[in-house]
Parts: C-alpha cells; sequence; structure tokens
C-alpha cells in the first residue's frame, strides 16, 4: 500500500503528515517517541479497517519545524481541529498513544462535531495523587526501555550503533516533548475537562507500563462519561509496538460498529 505524505500550512504552522489507504477515516497520533512509534502500526490499521489513516508530525518532532508560537498540547489540538477542517473530514475515529493520547482529548473537548470516537493508548497528561508519570528525561535509553515495555530486551536501543543523523533527531524529539509536556507531563485541571466529553471512548494500557501505571489509566477512564477499560497483556506503554495485533483488533472492536453504522 502506498504511503503519500503532504507537507501543509496551518495558519503559520507547517505540517507535515503521511496518509495511507482508504475507508474509515483515522487520525493516529504519536507520542514522545516520535513518529515511528506509530508508522508500521498506522499501516496496519489501514489494511485491517480497511481505513484511511492520517498519522501527523507533531512540529518539532523528526526534525520538522515547530513555530514558537506553538508550545502547549492545547495548541497542538487546536491545530488538529484545523487539519480535520481543512481536510473536511467527520466521523473520525482518533488514536492517540502517550502525549498523543493527551492530544487526542484535546481534539476532542474542542472538534466534538468532528469525532466519532477517541482511542486513548497508555495516555499521559492528567493529573492523578500517588501515581505520577514517570520522569524520562535523565534516563539512559536502557533505563527508558525498562520502564517501557514489557520485554525491553526486545526494544533495547544501544547508542552506540545509532548514526548521528538519528541521535539528531531523537534529541529533537526529547525537546520537542519537553516544551509541549513541560516536566511534569501533566495538566492539573485536564482531568475535571475530560467530563465534557460527547463521544465514545476507549482508553487501552499495556499492563506492564511503568511509564503510567494501570492505576493511572484507569484514572482516565473514571473520569469520562462511559469510557471504556481494556488491559492488554504482556505489552507496556507502547503496545503499538509490542503487541499490535492485540491493539488493532481493540480499537476496531470499539470503533467499527460506529464507523460502519
Amino acid at each position: 500500500m502506498t504511503t503519500a505524505t503532504t507537507e501543509l500550512v496551518l495558519g503559520d504552522v507547517p505540517l507535515t503528515l503521511d496518509q495511507r489507504g482508504s475507508g474509515q477515516p483515522v487520525l493516529l497520533l504519536h507520542g514522545g517517541g516520535g513518529p515511528q512509534t506509530v508508522s508500521a502500526f498506522a499501516q496496519l490499521l489501514a489494511d485491517s479497517g480497511p481505513a484511511g489513516v492520517i498519522t501527523p508530525v507533531h512540529p518539532g518532532f523528526g526534525g520538522t519545524p515547530r513555530p514558537d508560537s506553538l508550545a502547549t498540547i492545547g495548541g497542538l489540538g487546536d491545530l488538529y481541529a484545523r487539519l480535520l477542517d481543512e481536510l473536511g473530514l467527520r466521523d473520525v475515529l482518533v488514536v492517540g498513544n502517550s502525549i498523543g493520547g493527551w492530544i487526542a482529548a484535546e481534539l476532542a473537548l474542542r472538534a466534538p462535531g468532528r469525532i466519532a470516537a477517541v482511542a486513548l493508548v497508555d495516555a499521559a497528561g492528567i493529573e492523578v495523587p500517588g501515581h505520577p508519570v514517570a520522569d524520562i528525561f535523565p534516563l539512559t535509553p536502557a533505563e527508558l526501555a525498562k520502564l517501557s515495555f514489557y520485554d525491553p530486551d526486545a526494544f533495547r536501543i544501544d547508542p552506540a550503533a545509532m548514526t548521528d543523523s538519528q541521535q539528531r533527531a531523537q534529541a529533537a524529539n526529547r525537546a520537542a516533548l519537553a516544551v509541549y509536556g513541560g516536566e511534569s507531563m501533566r495538566d492539573p485541571g485536564l482531568r475535571a475537562r475530560l467530563a465534557g466529553f460527547a463521544c465514545p471512548v476507549l482508553v487501552v494500557w499495556g499492563e506492564a507500563d511503568q511509564i503510567v501505571d494501570l492505576d493511572y489509566g484507569r484514572a482516565w477512564a473514571a473520569a469520562i462519561p462511559g469510557a471504556q477499560f481494556r488491559v492488554l497483556p504482556r505489552a507496556g506503554h507502547l503496545p503499538q509496538l509490542e503487541a499490535p495485533d492485540a491493539l488493532a483488533a481493540a480499537i476496531w472492536e470499539f470503533g467499527r460498529p460506529r464507523a460502519d453504522g
């Protein structure tokens, strides 16, 4: 299946996005690891939907420019609401992992008329007393992998084996993540605002996630009226990498009846 890469300018913000497949419109939002953490999963969703999957690169990630005026998760929510307007999309299934889930929540609160459903996958962003988001910034790659994966050895990265370009991209991703999410990776007011959700929501969590733990995920689901909560075994913070088939099945079991109906 062909992947089409498009570069747009929305207001003063340049935006790069990939589009795959056709069918149910899906907006897939990556987390702090960058766009490469969702690219294979985007193809899986496009093939299994069938679906037209759009995967934008959050400005500042993947070597893309970020204007100084865009510096918050809410700003990204506004940007993607404008993107849905620009593309004329309705009945969109929004899927977001980690800070992508946080962005998805902000988007759903801003553009309820264009969104059919939301799947939040190990989302960051809310404040849950006793269950802080792990501070990833001082961690080595090995330490980060231990917190992120059920089987960290399968995804461990050797920094010495990375090219200069890969190291620069990783550093840029971390810098962009720090700008958007801040040191705490949370918005103290977000949890209360989730009561304003107007669409069905699935909250999916990897059982071994140590970036944001299971009780953190349960708090997300409890804050959203009618939200479903699903735990994926043998997966951590990025189930789209460790358990992609199970995650896709959970998303389509939740989203397809509304998409087809």
